[in-house]
C-alpha cells in the first residue's frame, strides 16, 4: 500500500507519498481500507519530531479515518468486512489502509457520508471524555471553549448546545467568532481584541492553551467550576493561585487520549456511539469539513492547518 511517511523532523516539505507494507490485522483487530483521514494538531507535532506515536503504534502519521472493513481478526465482535466505518486511532491514519483495534471503531453515523466521517473520531471522542466524562458539564451550565473555530471547538459548540448548556468561545477573528455563532455559539469574544476574562464566568473551560490562560481560566471559573486543559500551545508552565482555586472550590484537569489503553479508549468510544451518535445521525451536529485536499498532497494539507486559517477540519481523501 500506499502511505504518508516522515523522511525527517521540519516542515511539511518532509512528508512524503511511500509505498510500504500492508498493515494485517491481529487479534481483536479491524483492516479498514482507508476512504478519508482528518487533520489534527497532534499530526504537525509529530511531524516536527517533538510528540511521537505510544509505543507499538504506527508510525505513520493520521489519529483518525473512514473506509470500509475489509478483513476481521480474530475476537472481534460486532463488525464484519463491508461495514462502512470510521476509527480512532493511535497513528497509521494517513495509508491507504491501515489495522485498528474493534473497540475504537464506531459505524459512520446516518446522514453522513463515508468520507466526511473521518473528521468525526477525534473530535467526538475528545469532546465527549473531556467535558462530559470528566468535567461532567450538565444542562443550563455554561461552557467556556478556547479556539472555538477549530475542529474540536466546532464540535464541542454544537454537542453542548445540544445537551442543553449555553455555550461561549474564543475565537481570533470576527470571521471565526461569526461562524462560531452560526454553530450555536451564545457568545464569541475575539481574544485579539477583548479579554475574555472580563466578560464570561463559566462552570466548565474546555483550554487548548495550558500555561498563558492559567491564572485567567481559573479566574473565570464559577464556584465548583472544572478546568479541562487538552492542549499547551501556551506553554507548559505557569503558576497557580491555589487560593483562588480552593475559593471556588474548583478543579483542575489535564488530559491526553492517544496515549490511554484501548479498553479506556474502548469505554469512550462506546459513550460517543450511545450519546453523541444519536445526536449526529438526527442531525443536531453536524461534521465541519473546511476543506478536502487528497493524500498523496498531505503536505498541502499540512501547510492550511498551520496557517491557523482554517475553521472546522481538514480532510485527506484517497
Amino acid at each position: 500500500m500506499r502511505a504518508i511517511l516522515v523522511s525527517e523532523p521540519g516542515g511539511p516539505e518532509v512528508l512524503q507519498w511511500r509505498e510500504v507494507p500492508d498493515p494485517r490485522p491481529g487479534p481483536g483487530e479491524v483492516l479498514i481500507d482507508v476512504t478519508a483521514a482528518g487533520l489534527n494538531r497532534a499530526d504537525l507535532m509529530q511531524r516536527q519530531g517533538i510528540y511521537p506515536p505510544p509505543p507499538g503504534a504506527s508510525e505513520i502519521l493520521g489519529m483518525e479515518c473512514s473506509g470500509v472493513i475489509t478483513e476481521v481478526g480474530e475476537d472481534v465482535e460486532g463488525f464484519s468486512p463491508g461495514d462502512e466505518v470510521c476509527a480512532l486511532l493511535a497513528g497509521g491514519g494517513y495509508a491507504e489502509k491501515v489495522a485498528v483495534p474493534w473497540e475504537q471503531v464506531l459505524r459512520v453515523p446516518e446522514g453522513v457520508s463515508t468520507r466526511d466521517a473521518a473528521v468525526l473520531p477525534e473530535v467526538a471522542c475528545t469532546v465527549w471524555s473531556n467535558v462530559f466524562m470528566t468535567a461532567r458539564l450538565r444542562r443550563g451550565e455554561t461552557l467556556l471553549v478556547h479556539g472555538g473555530a477549530s475542529g474540536i471547538g466546532t464540535f464541542a459548540i454544537q454537542l453542548a448546545k445540544a445537551l442543553g448548556s449555553r455555550v461561549v468561545v474564543t475565537a481570533g477573528t470576527a470571521e471565526k467568532a461569526a461562524r462560531c455563532v452560526e454553530l450555536g455559539a451564545d457568545e464569541a469574544i475575539n481574544y485579539r481584541e477583548e479579554d475574555f476574562a472580563e466578560k464570561v464566568r463559566a462552570d466548565v473551560v474546555l483550554d487548548i492553551m495550558g500555561a498563558k490562560y492559567l491564572e485567567k481560566n481559573v479566574s473565570v471559573l464559577n464556584t465548583g467550576g472544572r478546568l479541562v486543559v487538552i492542549g499547551l500551545q501556551g506553554g507548559t508552565k505557569g503558576e497557580l493561585n491555589l487560593g483562588a482555586l480552593l475559593g471556588k472550590r474548583g478543579s483542575i484537569h489535564a488530559t491526553a487520549l492517544r496515549g490511554r489503553p484501548v479498553a479506556e479508549k474502548g469505554a469512550i468510544v462506546r459513550g460517543v456511539d450511545q450519546n453523541v451518535w444519536p445526536l449526529v445521525g438526527a442531525g443536531a451536529v453536524r461534521p465541519v469539513v473546511h476543506a478536502t485536499v487528497p493524500m498523496a498532497e498531505a503536505a498541502r494539507a499540512h501547510q492550511m492547518l498551520e496557517s491557523g486559517e482554517h475553521i472546522g477540519k481538514v480532510l485527506l481523501t484517497r
